[in-house]
């Protein structure tokens, strides 16, 4: 029994330096971002109107848009997480994804999904990570909105 706290202070002491290096360069061959986002759509052109004439999306001629990273107060990241099959936290939406976009101006933004309609489902400004709100797009997909903190 005393074997255990020795070996958990002798791991203790190990250099963690070598170990956040080898955090911080990981081998070749693994992901460094996320270069599309794409799902399936009963209309996809009605969809994607939607997405620009409502939420402002920059959707070009092809038919998808591209998002860049270094846009004016654009977070530098993105989150990736898989959440259980049993969360509520997409809910009313039946989907099994939604996508989180970073929007510039909250207030604008949600001023003109309501006065095009839009029901947004709930706000919260007391994130320690920012301003976000929620919303339905017309094939039920769960939006998340987000503001970061700048």
């Amino acid at each position: 029994m005393k074997r255990r706290p020795i070996l958990l202070l002798c791991l203790a002491s190990l250099p963690i330096t070598g170990l956040a290096q080898a955090a911080s360069a990981p081998p070749a061959g693994h992901i460094t971002g996320v270069g599309g986002v794409f799902f399936k759509a009963k209309d996809p052109k009605a969809l994607a109107a939607w997405y620009r004439d409502v939420l402002g999306m920059p959707v070009e001629t092809w038919g998808g848009a591209t998002l860049r990273y270094d846009a004016p107060k654009h977070p530098p990241a993105l989150a990736w997480n898989a959440f259980p099959a049993s969360t509520k936290y997409f809910a009313p939406s039946t989907s099994g994804l939604m996508i989180d976009y970073a929007v510039d101006d909250m207030d604008a933004l949600l001023a003109r999904l309501r006065s095009k309609g839009v029901a947004v489902l709930k706000r919260d400004d007391s994130d320690p990570n920012g301003r976000f709100a929620w919303i339905l797009d017309p094939e039920g997909n769960k939006v998340e909105l987000w503001e970061p903190k700048h």
